[in-house]
């Protein structure tokens, strides 16, 4: 039996034909009706008249001669007149009565057989069972196009991703005793204790032993001489992620022969690098450990007398641990004789979301252990050119290779015998952020060799929602501290800046970050706030200088500033002590901005309140962003306008002020 055949038109030679095979259909489905009848007589009660079954009978051969009329009929149809179709009769006045005479008598049995033999090949009209291999000349529709839903696809992770090792988020629970943990070297665990520190943070607590127990043996050889694990760590905002690494990479430098450089810190903005250099001058102070902080607020000229020294045999390196900005590192690499990154032991990129990339995986192969704290900008952004200068200066040139140099660095390649004849230093890659992506897509960019992870939250949690952007590569919903309240006001876009006023001498908090998306509207809103007058303001920008940003990050700890409007460069890392309330004048467009910039306050177990301003289009999307990125009771505060009505006059007066400064800015610009 064919199983297609292509539909072609019948032309006038096929028209006898046609009713030929049409007529024997119809003979057959009338055998078949005829045949249902007589066994549907027989069920019924023996009690029949012999007079009823004789009127039934003359009705049935009238019916059957019915067929021959239409068959006559049918065949004295002219060559070129168009076939009826198979499954259709045409009706006469006399079948019309016949039809009317025989719809008292069919029976709801009847119907059903004579649909069951419709339902059957010869039922449906089509030709016997020897003729069914002829092609037809009507098309058949097979299927339909109902609507069904699609279910939903659940990633597959790898077993380190979909079941991470679970540290408690809460700072103020769980504290482990410093002595608890007897690895830490006792000059360390002294110093702790006088900077006040008596117990580790949860995550403390994990991370640090893990990773002295891969520099247990000293930082060439890994216990057993194995490659230790790589970590992944994603905790919240103030959750003692830095001093998470810095103990482990001091701890593990302590012992150093020679100087060199053994620990790079990337860090994106200045003020980090200040930060990051201070925590580590804490640690290794009474120690022959040094410190060097690369950032271009010197010359490079003095930059590099802290670096290197000549000397008559060459060039002798004075830092063992270098924090650095991007553009400031490549300036080193391309321009400062003797400097050399082939002894780099450890590669910090702290908080650098937004500026590593694919080239990532190229570095942390170069580097012995990695630690990345915000990974996960890191990740995202593709653009930063200085990776591969540092994976050039890391490994050393192509050539032949000195036979006095011990444990020479060699690019990764395969692990066989051959390979590990020959020690090297280990490789060990660690991730610290509060928002590390769980993509392995983009986790597998990185190259992690058997990879921990350390985690606050739940394993990966896909959105419910693909329309609302959580970031792509979240993955899931973050941690926040547990002493933050989130709170969001709807508010109009004209009297936004009033709304920020009335927060901050309402509540009579002491200090107040506020965050804007741009720096042209950190500016206005500064100039604002300070012609409205009664309240201590100060803007923090790129407008500014790396000393005048110093000097009002000081200002603004010490309580002198009550409010600091800020971009997104505050956002990141920045561990400004005291700070009460966080306020977004303009909602972040991604959820791990908005992680950040909350994670300004409640930071080591204190509490703290975020507030966020909402327009009427801008709270759906919002709130449901909010939703699905796990943010604890987003409570709604309103401001009526009663409130705000008697600042109205002062807050007039202060846009005049506004309109006629930005004038003259643009005047000064302009000459």
């Amino acid at each position: 039996m064919a199983l297609f055949h292509v539909a072609r038109y019948a032309g006038p030679e096929a028209a006898g034909a046609e009713a030929e095979a049409d007529g024997r259909a119809r003979a057959l489905l009338e055998r078949l009706q005829c045949r249902a009848r007589e066994r549907q007589l027989q069920k019924q009660p023996p009690q029949q008249a012999p007079e009823e079954a004789a009127q039934s009978a003359p009705a049935a051969g009238k019916r059957r001669r019915r067929p021959r009329r239409n068959r006559r009929r049918e065949g004295g149809r002219e060559p070129g007149s168009t076939p009826a179709p198979p499954n259709k009769r045409q009706k006469t006045d006399d079948e019309d009565e016949d039809e009317g005479a025989e719809s008292g008598e069919e029976t709801p049995a009847e119907s059903s057989v004579g649909a069951e033999a419709a339902g059957s090949p010869e039922g449906r009209g089509g030709p016997p069972l020897e003729e069914a291999s002829r092609p037809l000349t009507h098309s058949l529709v097979l299927g339909g196009f109902g609507r069904s839903k699609v279910p939903k696809v659940q990633p597959f992770l790898p077993v380190w991703l979909a079941q991470p090792s679970c540290v408690g988020k809460n700072v103020t629970e769980g504290l482990v005793p410093i002595e608890d943990i007897p690895a830490v070297h006792p000059d360390l665990q002294k110093k702790l204790r006088a900077q006040g520190i008596s117990s580790y943070f949860p995550v403390q607590a994990a991370v640090i032993p893990a990773l002295l127990e891969s520099t247990a043996n000293g930082f060439l050889v890994s216990r057993g001489g194995y490659r230790p694990s790589d970590l992944c760590v994603s905790a919240p905002t103030g959750s003692g992620k830095t001093l998470a690494f810095v103990i482990p990479v001091v701890q593990a430098l302590l012992h150093r022969a020679v100087c060199q450089v053994r620990a790079l810190v990337v860090l994106p903005t200045k003020e980090l690098a200040q930060q990051v250099s201070k925590v580590f001058n804490v640690y290794t102070d009474a120690t022959p450990l040094r410190v060097a902080l690369i950032t271009g607020q010197k010359s490079l000229a003095k930059e590099q007398e802290s670096l290197v020294q000549k000397t008559a045999d060459g060039f002798r390196c004075l830092a063992d641990i270098m924090v650095a900005t991007p553009g400031r590192l490549v300036d080193h690499v391309d321009q400062t004789p003797g400097f050399s990154l082939q002894h780099l032991r450890f590669l910090v990129g702290h908080r650098l979301e937004g500026g590593l990339g694919r080239e990532l995986k190229l570095t942390l192969a170069s580097c012995l252990l990695q630690i990345i704290d915000e990974a996960d900008r890191m990740i995202d952004s593709m653009h930063q050119s200085w990776l591969p200068r540092v994976v050039a200066a890391a490994f050393p040139s192509e050539g032949p290779k000195d036979p006095c140099a011990l444990l020479q660095r060699t690019q990764p390649r395969v692990v066989t015998a051959a390979s590990m004849c020959c020690p090297q230093m280990p490789l060990q890659k660690l991730l610290f952020s509060a928002t590390l992506t769980q993509n392995p897509e983009k986790l597998q960019q990185l190259g992690l060799y058997q990879p921990r992870l350390f985690s606050t939250g739940s394993a990966y949690r896909a959105p419910s929602n693909p329309g609302i952007d959580v970031d792509g590569d979240s993955g899931g919903k973050y941690t926040f501290p547990v002493g933050l309240t989130h709170h969001y006001v709807p508010c109009s876009l004209r009297f936004k800046p009033l709304v920020i006023l009335h927060l901050i001498l309402e509540m009579n908090f002491s200090r107040v970050l506020c965050f804007t998306n741009s720096r042209e509207n950190s500016h206005r809103l500064f100039l604002l706030v300070q012609a409205f007058g009664g309240v201590t303001v100060a803007e923090f920008s790129s407008r500014y200088g790396p000393g005048q940003r110093k000097s009002i990050l000081k200002q603004f700890e010490q309580g002198k500033i009550q409010l600091l409007i800020s971009t997104d460069a505050t956002a990141r890392g920045i561990d400004v002590q005291g700070v009460q309330l966080v306020v977004n004048y303009d909602a972040p467009q991604y959820l791990r901005t908005y992680v950040h910039r909350v994670g300004r306050t409640a930071r080591a177990g204190k509490s703290g309140q975020a507030f966020t301003l909402l327009l009427k289009v801008q709270e759906r999307r919002f709130l449901h962003m909010l939703e699905e990125g796990g943010v604890p009771g987003m409570e709604r505060h309103d401001t009526p306008s009663e409130l705000l009505q008697p600042l109205v006059p002062r807050y007039e007066e202060a846009l005049s002020v506004l309109e006629k400064a930005v004038k003259e800015e643009r005047k000064q610009k302009a000459a």
